[in-house]
């Protein structure tokens, strides 16, 4: 087994970790804007967590569908970091009040 393969197997279990958090999290915001942006949050993580235990089988698949799930994880990327931020400035704009 080669360096990637443990640093796939150690970013899988932080994702796990990471899933766990946010779904004991959940339950503290059951409605609202942070309820709202948090189903959001939980769902991505729950795509990475899938994402990041099928690293080991990428090298078993055409270029081609690589390329496009490369491509899916910088779409699901994104969305993760504008989702974190409006529900940092929500948060925010809470305690402002």
């Amino acid at each position: 087994m080669d360096i990637a393969n443990y640093i796939f197997i150690l970013a899988a279990i932080f994702m796990a970790y990471c899933l766990f958090l946010v779904l004991t999290l959940r339950k503290q915001f059951s409605g609202g804007l942070v309820g709202k942006y948090w189903k959001s949050l939980t769902f991505l993580v729950v795509v990475f967590t899938l994402g990041y235990l099928a690293l080991p089988f990428f090298n078993k698949v055409p270029e081609n569908v690589l390329r496009l799930t490369v491509a899916g994880v910088f779409l699901f990327g994104a969305f993760y970091v504008l989702i974190t931020i409006k529900l940092i400035k929500s948060i925010i704009e809470a305690f402002s009040e």
